[in-house]
């Protein structure tokens, strides 16, 4: 139990990588935010699951991209737990649309949520990790964020937003004591792809050398190494986790 006495945010910790992020950075000793917006059963679903497994949870409601309750949220893990010791940034959401139909609201919610979401985290969770002289932050980027998709421009630029974060972040910090990474997942198993027809599944799966979707825990495992003390000597890396889809 490598991080045990750790404590750990997680954004967007009700449901898919979330959830699996969460429950696997308990199982190795950590004691576990669970940070949702608006599904309030899942995430006290993943509380409980964590709990009967013997391990320590809260569920906090707070939108990412308003810094209040980011500091309320960071302000509640530090009343309850003592410390900040990882934040996983993985709070993100969808509103797709051609360049050309895609409204200015429907821009700056992605924009919003899932970058300025991760800026909001990384300031508030850094005051104290700085205080400790320690910490670990990973945050959600995606492949998408590398090589861009049609219709998906605000998620496209979100994300490639995630890698120019991270590694600025990562120099800021490095001083610190505190290692600053992300992660790129590609096409993983949860409920945005479930509801794909299946001959785009076939298309999609054309493209990936490994010839399947990935899972939340593929995604799981790789975060729970880098705020492991196994990746100390790691910081501003992005690490794809795509089956081999970009190369």
């Amino acid at each position: 139990m490598f991080l045990k006495d750790k404590v750990a945010v997680v954004t967007g910790g009700a449901r898919g990588i979330g959830r699996a992020t969460a429950i696997k950075l308990s199982e190795l000793g950590a004691k576990i935010i669970v940070n949702y917006a608006n599904s309030s059963n899942a995430a006290d679903d993943v509380v409980s699951v964590i709990k009967e497994n013997g391990g320590e949870a809260a569920a906090f409601k707070a939108d990412v991209s308003n810094m209040s309750e980011v500091k309320d949220m960071m302000k509640f893990t530090v009343g309850n737990f003592g410390h900040i010791d990882i934040l996983v940034n993985n709070a993100g959401i969808t509103k797709d649309a051609l360049i050309l139909r895609m409204s200015a609201e429907d821009w700056d919610r992605v924009i919003d949520t899932n970058l300025k979401g991760a800026f909001n985290c990384i300031k508030e969770a850094s005051r104290y990790m700085i205080k400790n002289r320690y910490g670990k932050i990973v945050s959600m980027s995606s492949v998408i964020g590398v090589v861009g998709n049609t219709g998906q421009a605000n998620y496209s630029a979100s994300k490639a937003g995630i890698i120019g974060l991270t590694k600025s972040a990562a120099k800021e910090f490095a001083s610190r004591g505190i290692n600053v990474n992300a992660v790129a997942p590609g096409f993983i198993d949860t409920e945005m792809t479930r509801v794909l027809k299946e001959e785009v599944k076939s298309e999609m799966l054309k493209t990936i050398p490994l010839r399947r979707l990935g899972t939340p825990e593929d995604v799981s495992n790789v975060i729970a190494f880098l705020v492991s003390p196994y990746s100390d000597y790691i910081t501003g890396q992005v690490i794809h986790i795509d089956g081999g889809m970009v190369m």
